[in-house]
């Protein structure tokens, strides 16, 4: 598949429940398209806000989940950052262009200190972790026409890079961050935190959702190379295997990935009482059914060491 600068990558569906021919579909790419907001929030029995990055893993386990448990209908749930998700919570929904949501959820997933976050705010009374990244690797076009093997070439005149805005992602973004500072060498270490951290003829962050846009840049010849989850990478060179290649860094995927390659952990808790659904939902997430969803996209369990 060839894509050029005015064409979009064609994302599959990802819902918990199809919806069938008798629902009427509608989008049009480049202007009125939501990839991360999945099913009906108006008549969904179960809603989880979660952040975004494993989606491919939690819309496995969503559809799991109403196999299994089929009188809840269905599950509506979002895979975008996590902080628009919590000001969701706290205050009256989400705007999406023109459309509102008012739906809450029952169920909040995220980064450990943002569920802290939600502790302290009363609407949580505790959250633990059940899932964990398994690395970081470099995200290229396919057949790596820049022949980039090793950091070094990441900071070639020749070569851009994409990355997760720091503003609107902090949390990948330091992820990535840290994983090029503790892997490079001295001298290189610094000069590929300033090219990742500064925009410029070089640099391109995304915008909002870096696991669509950072992608898209490279697909569309914006951007050389990337740094991204593992999880993340192993998506795009399933769905898109002639657009994407991975080159290993730091022992991922090929070896034993070093310590300085860093990880990220995801927690899971109820909002409130977790109503009819949500406590079962997260006693199915940390089931070995969906541990090995998680493991098939290529995530794990979490890891006691870990951060």
């Amino acid at each position: 598949m060839s894509q050029t600068a005015s064409s979009h990558l064609p994302w599959p569906p990802e819902l918990a429940r199809d919806p069938g021919d008798e629902v009427r579909a509608f989008a049009a790419v480049g202007s009125n398209i939501a990839l991360d907001f999945h099913g009906d929030p108006a008549t969904s029995g179960l809603a989880v806000f979660s952040d975004g990055n494993h989606h491919m893993a939690l819309e496995a386990v969503v559809r799991a989940f109403v196999e299994q448990y089929p009188d809840v209908g269905d599950v509506f749930y979002t895979t975008t950052p996590p902080a628009p998700l919590v000001d969701a919570l706290l205050g009256d929904g989400l705007a999406i262009g023109n459309l509102r949501i008012t739906r809450k959820p029952e169920v909040f997933i995220g980064p450990g200190p943002i569920l802290d976050g939600l502790v302290a705010a009363d609407v949580m009374a505790e959250h633990t972790p059940f899932a964990e990244s398994r690395g970081n690797v470099i995200l290229v076009r396919k057949g790596n026409p820049k022949g980039i093997t090793s950091l070094t070439d990441l900071l070639s005149d020749t070569v851009t890079l994409a990355c997760s805005n720091p503003a609107t992602e902090k949390a990948s973004f330091v992820v990535y961050r840290d994983t090029l500072a503790g892997l490079a060498g001295a001298g290189t270490a610094d000069a590929l935190v300033n090219k990742l951290s500064i925009e410029g003829p070089r640099t391109v962050h995304s915008r909002t959702i870096h696991h669509r846009e950072v992608p898209q840049l490279l697909a569309n010849g914006a951007a050389d190379a990337a740094v991204v989850y593992y999880h993340l990478a192993l998506r795009y060179t399933r769905i898109f295997p002639d657009v994407f290649d991975v080159v290993s860094l730091g022992g991922v995927p090929d070896g034993e990935r070093s310590a300085e390659n860093q990880t990220t952990r995801y927690h899971v808790g109820l909002v409130g009482n977790g109503g009819q659904w949500g406590g079962r939902f997260v006693s199915f997430l940390k089931s070995d059914t969906a541990q090995r969803l998680y493991e098939e996209h290529g995530l794990q369990r979490p890891l006691i060491a870990s951060k």
